[in-house]
């Protein structure tokens, strides 16, 4: 299949596209395989797993924020979403060992979001909030761990 066809089916029908690369691949076809499209997706994949540990931080920190700057209307399902964060959080990490390299980036990355979030979900000023995660990662993933 020439090089012209095989980029329309990339952009026309993906799902179509990834199939078959996967049989080439499986069939040792490697001449045919659209090298530069696999290796791209490839690398999309990874770029996914590392912004779902990052979401997954966000919610997280967020929801510990509101938890910690408004006492009084703590709730179960704020206690759900941080005790599945968490969770899922330890699975990415499993699943994904490499990830824990990015921690630190995508830990400050997350925090200045779930401010931005706990703001807009609280209605409290920005102020109020610390300017850097009064936690560290370890702390935050701990399922004992309540702030105060």
């Amino acid at each position: 299949m020439s090089a012209v066809v095989e980029e329309n089916l990339y952009e026309q029908d993906f799902y179509a596209w990834a199939n078959k690369q996967a049989a080439l691949l499986r069939a040792g076809k490697l001449e045919q395989v659209d090298l530069e499209h696999v290796a791209e997706e490839i690398e999309s994949m990874g770029k996914s797993e590392k912004r779902a540990l990052a979401s997954r931080i966000e919610v997280l920190l967020m929801h510990l924020l509101k938890w910690q700057f408004q006492p009084n209307l703590q709730s179960r399902s704020w206690g759900d979403s941080i005790e599945e964060q968490r969770e899922r959080i330890v699975d990415l990490l499993e699943d994904n060992p490499s990830l824990k390299s990015q921690i630190d980036e995508s830990f400050k990355k997350s925090y200045f979001y779930a401010v931005k979030g706990a703001v807009r979900e609280t209605g409290l000023s920005k102020e109020l909030f610390p300017t850097e995660c009064p936690w560290v990662f370890e702390q935050i993933i701990a399922n004992d761990f309540w702030p105060q």
